[in-house]
Protein backbone atom coordinates (compact mmCIF):
# COMPACT_ATOMS: atom_id res chain seq x y z
CA UNK A 1 0.00 0.00 0.00
CA UNK A 2 0.68 3.63 -0.42
CA UNK A 3 0.70 5.60 2.50
CA UNK A 4 -0.09 9.59 2.86
CA UNK A 5 3.82 9.91 3.75
CA UNK A 6 4.83 8.76 0.33
CA UNK A 7 1.51 10.75 -1.62
CA UNK A 8 3.07 13.66 0.17
CA UNK A 9 6.32 13.14 -1.09
CA UNK A 10 4.67 12.42 -5.09
CA UNK A 11 3.14 15.41 -5.12
CA UNK A 12 6.29 17.66 -3.78
CA UNK A 13 8.28 15.58 -6.81
CA UNK A 14 5.47 16.76 -9.07
CA UNK A 15 5.22 20.21 -8.40
CA UNK A 16 8.54 21.50 -7.21
CA UNK A 17 11.35 18.41 -9.21
CA UNK A 18 9.34 17.81 -13.28
CA UNK A 19 8.12 14.23 -11.86
CA UNK A 20 6.06 13.01 -14.17
CA UNK A 21 4.49 9.65 -16.21
CA UNK A 22 6.37 10.06 -18.79
CA UNK A 23 4.16 7.97 -21.26
CA UNK A 24 0.99 4.88 -20.87
CA UNK A 25 1.71 2.49 -23.83
CA UNK A 26 -0.70 0.24 -25.33
CA UNK A 27 0.57 -2.84 -26.86
CA UNK A 28 -1.82 -4.21 -29.76
CA UNK A 29 -1.15 -7.64 -31.35
CA UNK A 30 -2.41 -6.85 -34.87
CA UNK A 31 -2.17 -11.09 -35.75
CA UNK A 32 -5.58 -11.26 -36.20
CA UNK A 33 -5.94 -8.45 -38.62
CA UNK A 34 -3.77 -10.11 -41.58
CA UNK A 35 -4.97 -10.40 -44.86
CA UNK A 36 -3.62 -10.75 -48.41
CA UNK A 37 -6.01 -8.23 -49.64
CA UNK A 38 -4.75 -4.77 -49.11
CA UNK A 39 -7.67 -2.91 -48.68
CA UNK A 40 -9.10 -5.83 -46.09
CA UNK A 41 -6.08 -5.35 -44.34
CA UNK A 42 -6.29 -1.68 -43.79
CA UNK A 43 -9.80 -1.85 -42.55
CA UNK A 44 -9.13 -4.37 -39.82
CA UNK A 45 -5.89 -2.86 -38.81
CA UNK A 46 -8.08 0.22 -38.51
CA UNK A 47 -10.98 -1.04 -36.26
CA UNK A 48 -8.58 -3.29 -34.02
CA UNK A 49 -6.39 0.17 -33.01
CA UNK A 50 -9.52 2.40 -32.56
CA UNK A 51 -11.16 -0.62 -30.96
CA UNK A 52 -8.92 -1.23 -28.31
CA UNK A 53 -7.37 2.06 -27.72
CA UNK A 54 -10.55 4.26 -27.63
CA UNK A 55 -10.91 4.89 -24.10
CA UNK A 56 -6.64 5.62 -23.85
CA UNK A 57 -6.35 9.48 -23.66
CA UNK A 58 -9.81 9.81 -21.71
CA UNK A 59 -8.79 7.66 -18.50
CA UNK A 60 -5.13 8.84 -18.91
CA UNK A 61 -6.81 12.17 -18.21
CA UNK A 62 -9.03 10.65 -15.35
CA UNK A 63 -5.95 8.99 -13.54
CA UNK A 64 -4.13 12.75 -14.08
CA UNK A 65 -7.14 13.95 -12.37
CA UNK A 66 -7.13 11.41 -9.64
CA UNK A 67 -3.68 11.11 -8.45
CA UNK A 68 -2.42 14.98 -9.90
CA UNK A 69 0.09 12.97 -11.21
CA UNK A 70 1.54 14.56 -14.76
CA UNK A 71 0.94 11.56 -17.97
CA UNK A 72 2.91 13.17 -20.62
CA UNK A 73 2.19 10.89 -23.42
CA UNK A 74 -0.80 8.60 -24.44
CA UNK A 75 0.82 5.92 -26.83
CA UNK A 76 0.13 2.67 -29.19
CA UNK A 77 2.15 -0.01 -29.81
CA UNK A 78 1.79 -2.45 -32.32
CA UNK A 79 3.14 -5.60 -33.77
CA UNK A 80 6.09 -4.93 -36.34
CA UNK A 81 4.09 -4.10 -39.48
CA UNK A 82 6.36 -5.78 -41.84
CA UNK A 83 5.23 -9.36 -40.30
CA UNK A 84 1.72 -8.06 -40.40
CA UNK A 85 1.24 -6.86 -44.34
CA UNK A 86 3.83 -8.76 -45.96
CA UNK A 87 0.63 -11.03 -47.37
CA UNK A 88 -0.71 -7.69 -48.70
CA UNK A 89 1.81 -5.62 -49.34
CA UNK A 90 3.53 -5.91 -52.92
CA UNK A 91 5.53 -2.40 -52.82
CA UNK A 92 7.02 0.20 -50.80
CA UNK A 93 3.70 2.08 -51.59
CA UNK A 94 1.66 -0.60 -50.20
CA UNK A 95 3.28 -0.22 -46.80
CA UNK A 96 2.74 3.35 -47.19
CA UNK A 97 -0.95 2.99 -47.16
CA UNK A 98 -0.57 0.93 -44.22
CA UNK A 99 1.32 3.87 -42.43
CA UNK A 100 -1.66 6.18 -43.50
CA UNK A 101 -3.66 3.70 -42.10
CA UNK A 102 -2.13 3.81 -38.61
CA UNK A 103 -1.67 7.94 -38.84
CA UNK A 104 -5.27 7.86 -38.89
CA UNK A 105 -5.92 5.22 -36.22
CA UNK A 106 -3.69 7.21 -33.78
CA UNK A 107 -5.37 10.22 -34.90
CA UNK A 108 -8.95 8.66 -34.23
CA UNK A 109 -7.97 8.07 -30.46
CA UNK A 110 -5.80 11.04 -30.22
CA UNK A 111 -2.61 9.38 -29.23
CA UNK A 112 0.77 11.08 -29.69
CA UNK A 113 2.29 8.37 -30.76
CA UNK A 114 2.21 5.15 -32.41
CA UNK A 115 5.25 2.79 -32.47
CA UNK A 116 5.45 -0.11 -35.03
CA UNK A 117 6.36 0.39 -38.17
CA UNK A 118 9.58 -1.81 -37.88
CA UNK A 119 10.97 -4.69 -38.92
CA UNK A 120 13.03 -7.46 -37.18
CA UNK A 121 15.96 -8.62 -39.20
CA UNK A 122 18.79 -9.23 -36.66
CA UNK A 123 19.72 -12.54 -38.67
CA UNK A 124 18.63 -11.93 -42.22
CA UNK A 125 15.86 -10.12 -44.47
CA UNK A 126 13.51 -11.60 -46.51
CA UNK A 127 12.26 -10.03 -50.09
CA UNK A 128 9.36 -8.51 -47.75
CA UNK A 129 11.36 -7.15 -45.30
CA UNK A 130 13.71 -5.08 -47.37
CA UNK A 131 10.77 -4.08 -49.55
CA UNK A 132 8.77 -2.60 -46.15
CA UNK A 133 12.33 -1.33 -45.22
CA UNK A 134 12.42 0.80 -48.50
CA UNK A 135 8.95 2.24 -47.29
CA UNK A 136 10.39 3.98 -44.46
CA UNK A 137 11.32 7.35 -45.56
CA UNK A 138 7.66 8.17 -47.80
CA UNK A 139 5.76 6.73 -45.00
CA UNK A 140 7.69 9.17 -41.99
CA UNK A 141 6.89 11.93 -44.71
CA UNK A 142 3.62 11.08 -45.24
CA UNK A 143 2.63 10.93 -41.54
CA UNK A 144 2.86 12.60 -37.95
CA UNK A 145 2.24 10.47 -35.33
CA UNK A 146 4.25 7.01 -36.95
CA UNK A 147 7.29 6.43 -35.54
CA UNK A 148 9.71 2.90 -37.04
CA UNK A 149 12.39 1.12 -35.98
CA UNK A 150 14.59 -1.63 -37.34
CA UNK A 151 16.27 -4.09 -35.06
CA UNK A 152 19.50 -5.07 -37.11
CA UNK A 153 21.35 -7.45 -34.63
CA UNK A 154 21.24 -9.52 -31.21
CA UNK A 155 23.68 -10.51 -28.85
CA UNK A 156 21.84 -14.57 -30.09
CA UNK A 157 22.43 -13.96 -33.79
CA UNK A 158 24.97 -11.38 -34.18
CA UNK A 159 24.92 -8.35 -36.81
CA UNK A 160 23.31 -7.94 -40.07
CA UNK A 161 25.59 -5.95 -41.89
CA UNK A 162 23.59 -5.87 -45.00
CA UNK A 163 20.91 -4.54 -43.08
CA UNK A 164 23.05 -2.08 -41.24
CA UNK A 165 24.24 -0.77 -44.55
CA UNK A 166 20.71 -0.58 -46.20
CA UNK A 167 19.82 1.62 -42.89
CA UNK A 168 22.41 4.47 -43.87
CA UNK A 169 20.95 4.83 -47.09
CA UNK A 170 17.45 4.83 -45.58
CA UNK A 171 18.20 7.76 -43.12
CA UNK A 172 20.14 9.86 -45.23
CA UNK A 173 16.86 9.33 -47.77
CA UNK A 174 14.49 10.26 -44.87
CA UNK A 175 16.41 13.03 -44.11
CA UNK A 176 16.36 14.53 -47.38
CA UNK A 177 12.46 13.98 -47.49
CA UNK A 178 11.95 15.90 -44.95
CA UNK A 179 14.50 18.11 -45.19
CA UNK A 180 11.65 21.35 -45.06
CA UNK A 181 11.02 20.02 -41.30
CA UNK A 182 14.44 20.10 -40.54
CA UNK A 183 14.71 15.96 -41.45
CA UNK A 184 12.98 15.68 -38.55
CA UNK A 185 11.12 12.27 -40.17
CA UNK A 186 14.72 10.92 -38.67
CA UNK A 187 13.53 11.75 -35.37
CA UNK A 188 10.94 9.45 -35.42
CA UNK A 189 13.10 6.41 -37.05
CA UNK A 190 15.89 4.37 -34.86
CA UNK A 191 17.66 1.72 -35.58
CA UNK A 192 18.48 -1.36 -32.59
CA UNK A 193 20.30 -4.30 -31.23
CA UNK A 194 18.84 -6.66 -28.90
CA UNK A 195 15.59 -4.61 -29.07
CA UNK A 196 12.64 -5.35 -25.85
CA UNK A 197 9.32 -6.87 -26.85
CA UNK A 198 7.90 -4.07 -24.05
CA UNK A 199 9.24 -0.86 -24.39
CA UNK A 200 6.59 1.82 -23.94
CA UNK A 201 9.13 5.09 -25.16
CA UNK A 202 9.46 5.82 -28.87
CA UNK A 203 10.53 5.78 -31.49
CA UNK A 204 12.16 2.04 -31.01
CA UNK A 205 8.47 0.82 -29.09
CA UNK A 206 6.73 -1.78 -30.89
CA UNK A 207 4.49 -4.87 -29.37
CA UNK A 208 6.53 -8.17 -29.23
CA UNK A 209 5.55 -11.60 -30.66
CA UNK A 210 5.39 -12.89 -27.07
CA UNK A 211 3.25 -10.40 -26.11
CA UNK A 212 -0.60 -11.19 -24.99
CA UNK A 213 -3.22 -9.43 -27.18
CA UNK A 214 -3.39 -6.06 -26.06
CA UNK A 215 -1.26 -5.02 -22.98
CA UNK A 216 -0.48 -2.00 -20.36
CA UNK A 217 2.83 -0.57 -20.48
CA UNK A 218 4.33 2.57 -17.96
CA UNK A 219 7.09 4.88 -18.64
CA UNK A 220 8.14 6.59 -15.77
CA UNK A 221 10.41 9.80 -15.71
CA UNK A 222 12.34 11.80 -13.05
CA UNK A 223 15.75 13.52 -13.75
CA UNK A 224 14.81 16.41 -12.08
CA UNK A 225 13.61 14.17 -8.53
CA UNK A 226 17.50 12.46 -8.68
CA UNK A 227 19.43 15.85 -8.71
CA UNK A 228 17.08 17.37 -6.71
CA UNK A 229 17.76 14.31 -3.67
CA UNK A 230 21.70 14.41 -4.57
CA UNK A 231 21.78 17.96 -4.41
CA UNK A 232 21.38 17.43 -0.46
CA UNK A 233 23.86 14.68 -0.35
CA UNK A 234 26.64 16.77 -1.76
CA UNK A 235 29.96 16.14 -1.20
CA UNK A 236 29.47 12.71 0.60
CA UNK A 237 30.64 9.35 -0.10
CA UNK A 238 29.77 7.02 -2.61
CA UNK A 239 27.50 4.54 -0.50
CA UNK A 240 25.75 7.62 0.84
CA UNK A 241 25.50 8.98 -3.14
CA UNK A 242 24.41 5.35 -4.33
CA UNK A 243 21.79 4.89 -1.50
CA UNK A 244 19.97 8.36 -2.52
CA UNK A 245 19.60 7.50 -6.05
CA UNK A 246 17.94 3.97 -5.36
CA UNK A 247 15.96 5.12 -2.92
CA UNK A 248 14.34 7.81 -5.48
CA UNK A 249 14.59 5.42 -8.15
CA UNK A 250 12.37 3.11 -5.86
CA UNK A 251 9.72 6.20 -4.76
CA UNK A 252 9.67 6.62 -8.23
CA UNK A 253 8.89 3.20 -9.75
CA UNK A 254 6.37 3.12 -7.17
CA UNK A 255 4.12 6.35 -8.69
CA UNK A 256 4.32 3.90 -12.11
CA UNK A 257 3.11 1.02 -10.56
CA UNK A 258 0.23 2.45 -9.25
CA UNK A 259 -0.76 4.17 -12.48
CA UNK A 260 -0.25 1.37 -13.81
CA UNK A 261 -2.74 -0.62 -12.32
CA UNK A 262 -5.70 2.06 -12.31
CA UNK A 263 -5.16 1.98 -16.28
CA UNK A 264 -5.19 -1.73 -16.39
CA UNK A 265 -8.10 -1.59 -14.19
CA UNK A 266 -9.81 0.64 -16.24
CA UNK A 267 -9.31 -0.38 -19.47
CA UNK A 268 -9.51 -3.77 -18.76
CA UNK A 269 -6.41 -4.61 -20.26
CA UNK A 270 -3.58 -6.86 -18.42
CA UNK A 271 -0.54 -4.82 -16.72
CA UNK A 272 2.63 -5.42 -18.85
CA UNK A 273 5.83 -3.57 -17.35
CA UNK A 274 6.97 -0.19 -15.69
CA UNK A 275 9.93 0.79 -17.64
CA UNK A 276 12.01 3.43 -14.95
CA UNK A 277 13.81 5.18 -17.62
CA UNK A 278 15.59 8.93 -16.67
CA UNK A 279 14.04 10.44 -19.70
CA UNK A 280 15.01 13.88 -20.14
CA UNK A 281 13.16 16.66 -21.53
CA UNK A 282 14.39 20.21 -22.97
CA UNK A 283 12.86 22.01 -19.84
CA UNK A 284 15.46 23.18 -17.35
CA UNK A 285 15.83 21.24 -14.44
CA UNK A 286 15.00 17.65 -16.19
CA UNK A 287 18.51 16.61 -17.03
CA UNK A 288 20.28 13.67 -16.69
CA UNK A 289 23.50 15.68 -17.84
CA UNK A 290 22.91 18.08 -15.11
CA UNK A 291 22.33 14.94 -12.66
CA UNK A 292 25.84 13.86 -13.95
CA UNK A 293 26.85 17.09 -13.12
CA UNK A 294 25.52 17.27 -9.35
CA UNK A 295 27.82 13.82 -8.88
CA UNK A 296 30.68 15.62 -9.65
CA UNK A 297 31.45 16.48 -13.25
CA UNK A 298 32.06 19.96 -14.36
CA UNK A 299 30.27 18.79 -17.64
CA UNK A 300 28.59 15.93 -19.06
CA UNK A 301 31.75 14.26 -21.44
CA UNK A 302 34.60 15.22 -18.69
CA UNK A 303 36.86 12.27 -17.29
CA UNK A 304 34.64 10.11 -15.14
CA UNK A 305 31.30 10.26 -17.38
CA UNK A 306 31.23 6.83 -18.47
CA UNK A 307 31.66 5.83 -14.54
CA UNK A 308 29.00 8.20 -13.32
CA UNK A 309 26.80 6.96 -16.02
CA UNK A 310 27.17 3.92 -15.06
CA UNK A 311 26.92 4.51 -11.41
CA UNK A 312 23.61 5.79 -11.80
CA UNK A 313 22.21 2.94 -14.12
CA UNK A 314 22.87 0.60 -12.08
CA UNK A 315 21.41 1.95 -8.92
CA UNK A 316 18.50 3.22 -10.64
CA UNK A 317 17.37 -0.14 -11.72
CA UNK A 318 17.92 -1.85 -8.28
CA UNK A 319 15.97 0.72 -6.71
CA UNK A 320 13.05 0.07 -9.78
CA UNK A 321 12.91 -3.53 -8.97
CA UNK A 322 12.39 -3.58 -5.56
CA UNK A 323 8.84 -1.32 -6.18
CA UNK A 324 7.58 -3.40 -8.69
CA UNK A 325 7.66 -6.84 -9.34
CA UNK A 326 7.48 -6.42 -13.48
CA UNK A 327 10.25 -3.87 -14.23
CA UNK A 328 10.95 -4.07 -18.05
CA UNK A 329 11.72 -2.22 -21.28
CA UNK A 330 14.98 -0.42 -21.24
CA UNK A 331 14.69 1.38 -17.76
CA UNK A 332 17.51 2.94 -16.69
CA UNK A 333 19.19 6.16 -18.18
CA UNK A 334 18.54 8.00 -21.59
CA UNK A 335 20.97 10.35 -22.67
CA UNK A 336 19.44 12.08 -26.09
CA UNK A 337 20.94 15.28 -26.88
CA UNK A 338 18.13 17.31 -28.29
CA UNK A 339 16.09 16.84 -25.44
CA UNK A 340 18.31 17.35 -22.73
CA UNK A 341 19.50 21.16 -21.87
CA UNK A 342 22.59 19.55 -19.92
CA UNK A 343 23.64 17.20 -22.89
CA UNK A 344 23.08 20.54 -25.21
CA UNK A 345 24.90 22.84 -22.91
CA UNK A 346 28.04 19.90 -23.18
CA UNK A 347 28.06 20.01 -26.49
CA UNK A 348 28.33 23.43 -26.80
CA UNK A 349 31.10 23.64 -24.75
CA UNK A 350 33.11 20.99 -26.55
CA UNK A 351 33.46 18.98 -23.47
CA UNK A 352 31.12 16.13 -25.37
CA UNK A 353 31.59 14.11 -28.37
CA UNK A 354 30.04 11.41 -30.58
CA UNK A 355 32.67 9.03 -29.58
CA UNK A 356 32.14 9.72 -26.01
CA UNK A 357 28.71 9.48 -26.18
CA UNK A 358 28.94 6.05 -27.79
CA UNK A 359 31.25 5.38 -25.17
CA UNK A 360 28.61 6.41 -22.82
CA UNK A 361 26.14 4.00 -24.05
CA UNK A 362 28.21 1.20 -22.98
CA UNK A 363 26.37 1.73 -19.59
CA UNK A 364 23.33 3.70 -20.24
CA UNK A 365 19.91 2.32 -21.62
CA UNK A 366 19.51 2.35 -24.87
CA UNK A 367 22.55 4.35 -27.47
CA UNK A 368 23.48 7.34 -29.46
CA UNK A 369 19.97 9.05 -29.18
CA UNK A 370 18.80 12.13 -30.86
CA UNK A 371 22.42 13.51 -32.64
CA UNK A 372 22.20 16.03 -35.63
CA UNK A 373 24.57 15.76 -37.95
CA UNK A 374 26.41 17.24 -41.13
CA UNK A 375 23.78 16.94 -43.79
CA UNK A 376 26.24 15.67 -45.81
CA UNK A 377 27.55 12.89 -44.32
CA UNK A 378 27.78 10.27 -46.21
CA UNK A 379 25.55 7.13 -46.25
CA UNK A 380 28.41 4.64 -45.49
CA UNK A 381 29.23 6.52 -42.57
CA UNK A 382 26.33 6.42 -40.64
CA UNK A 383 25.83 3.05 -41.38
CA UNK A 384 29.63 2.60 -39.92
CA UNK A 385 28.70 4.67 -36.69
CA UNK A 386 25.15 2.27 -36.38
CA UNK A 387 27.47 -0.74 -36.87
CA UNK A 388 29.83 0.32 -34.28
CA UNK A 389 26.73 1.09 -31.67
CA UNK A 390 25.08 -2.89 -32.77
CA UNK A 391 28.38 -4.16 -31.80
CA UNK A 392 28.03 -2.45 -28.29
CA UNK A 393 24.78 -3.86 -27.79
CA UNK A 394 25.61 -7.49 -28.65
CA UNK A 395 28.96 -8.01 -27.05
CA UNK A 396 26.96 -6.41 -24.10
CA UNK A 397 24.05 -8.40 -24.07
CA UNK A 398 22.03 -4.81 -24.04
CA UNK A 399 19.83 -2.93 -25.67
CA UNK A 400 21.55 0.07 -27.88
CA UNK A 401 20.27 2.39 -30.72
CA UNK A 402 21.07 4.72 -33.26
CA UNK A 403 18.59 7.66 -33.54
CA UNK A 404 20.79 10.11 -36.02
CA UNK A 405 19.80 13.06 -37.66
CA UNK A 406 21.44 13.94 -40.80
CA UNK A 407 20.20 17.76 -41.18
CA UNK A 408 20.29 18.64 -44.91
CA UNK A 409 21.88 22.42 -45.29
CA UNK A 410 22.99 22.53 -41.80
CA UNK A 411 26.97 22.01 -41.03
CA UNK A 412 28.89 21.78 -37.60
CA UNK A 413 27.83 25.32 -35.82
CA UNK A 414 24.39 24.99 -37.15
CA UNK A 415 21.46 24.61 -34.79
CA UNK A 416 17.90 22.53 -35.17
CA UNK A 417 14.95 22.85 -34.07
CA UNK A 418 12.44 20.40 -33.73
CA UNK A 419 10.18 21.39 -30.73
CA UNK A 420 8.11 20.24 -28.20
CA UNK A 421 9.29 16.88 -26.30
CA UNK A 422 12.34 16.71 -29.10
CA UNK A 423 13.93 20.12 -28.32
CA UNK A 424 16.63 21.62 -30.42
CA UNK A 425 20.28 20.75 -31.21
CA UNK A 426 23.81 21.82 -32.33
CA UNK A 427 25.29 20.24 -35.33
CA UNK A 428 27.83 17.52 -34.34
CA UNK A 429 31.08 16.69 -36.09
CA UNK A 430 31.41 13.45 -37.56
CA UNK A 431 34.75 11.58 -38.21
CA UNK A 432 35.40 12.16 -41.69
CA UNK A 433 37.41 9.07 -42.77
CA UNK A 434 36.15 6.52 -45.08
CA UNK A 435 34.50 3.21 -43.85
CA UNK A 436 33.36 2.34 -47.34
CA UNK A 437 35.15 -1.13 -47.67
CA UNK A 438 33.88 -1.99 -44.74
CA UNK A 439 30.29 -1.72 -44.64
CA UNK A 440 30.27 -2.47 -48.16
CA UNK A 441 31.38 -6.29 -47.62
CA UNK A 442 28.72 -7.36 -46.80
CA UNK A 443 26.91 -10.40 -45.13
CA UNK A 444 26.55 -11.15 -41.27
CA UNK A 445 28.65 -10.55 -38.40
CA UNK A 446 28.72 -13.56 -36.01
CA UNK A 447 27.13 -13.84 -32.73
CA UNK A 448 29.81 -13.37 -29.89
CA UNK A 449 30.96 -16.39 -28.16
CA UNK A 450 29.41 -15.68 -25.41
CA UNK A 451 25.85 -15.92 -27.15
CA UNK A 452 26.04 -20.07 -27.14
CA UNK A 453 24.13 -20.79 -23.70
CA UNK A 454 21.62 -23.85 -24.74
Amino acid sequence: MINMLEVNETNKMIEQDNLDVRTITIGISLFDCIDSNLEKLKSNIYNKITTVAKDLVSVGKEIETMYNIPIVNKRISITPISMIGSAACKTPEDYVELAKTLDEAAAKVNVNFLGGYSAIVSKGMTKQDEIFIRSIPQALKVTNNVCSSVNVGSTKTGINMDAVRLMGDIIKETALVTKDEGSIGCAKLVVLCNAPDDNPFMAGAFHGVSEADAIINVGVSGPGVVKKALEQVRGENFEVLCETIKKTAFKITRVGQLVAKEASKRLNIPFGIIDLSLAPTPAIGDSVADILCEIGLEYAGAPGTTAALALLNDQVKKGGVMASSYVGGLSGAFIPVSEDQGMINSVEQGALTIEKLEAMTCVCSVGLDMIAIPGDTKETTISGIIADEMAIGMINQKTTAVRIIPVIGKGVGDKVEFGGLLGYAPIMPVNQYSCDAFVNRGGRIPAPIHSFKN
